[in-house]
């Protein structure tokens, strides 16, 4: 699938704001379970990445976090190419059903962290962070 007619880099910040200002319950929910270095390390939401605006995003460890509503399964081929261009960029893609992160968040934790801990981001340890205490 080629890339989007439709991408405009100028607009997808605004894009991004407008939908972290609208979110679901199930991004509200996994946010709060992401949010403020709770896993170690930062998370964003509704990030732009290339031409797409990934919903959960960690440069640090270079994971994608996707979270895929009932409009998803009318869209499936457009969602593997999205995963495709991330992962040819070097992320790791994790996708989770709403309902999975309302039903069972402890489910979503345990992927996230095991994501966090076997796919570490080689940038990672490269970039000290001073504000966490790191480097010199």
């Amino acid at each position: 699938m080629p890339q989007r007619p439709d991408y405009d880099a100028t607009k997808l910040i605004p894009r991004a704001r407008a939908l972290r200002a609208d979110a679901t319950p199930a991004e509200r929910a996994l946010w709060d379970m992401v949010r403020g270095g709770k896993l170690g390390v930062r998370f964003r939401r509704q990030q732009p990445v290339g031409p797409f605006i990934v919903d959960f995003y960690c440069a640090e460890a270079g994971l994608v976090v996707e979270l895929d509503g009932k409009g998803h399964a009318y869209q499936a081929d457009y969602d593997e190419h999205r995963t495709q261009w991330l992962a040819a960029k070097g992320l790791t893609v994790l996708r989770f059903r709403n309902e999975e992160v309302l039903d069972r968040p402890q489910d979503v934790y345990r992927a996230v962290m095991a994501a966090l801990q076997t796919h570490p981001h080689p940038g990672a340890s490269r970039h000290p962070s001073p504000s966490r205490g790191e480097g010199k």
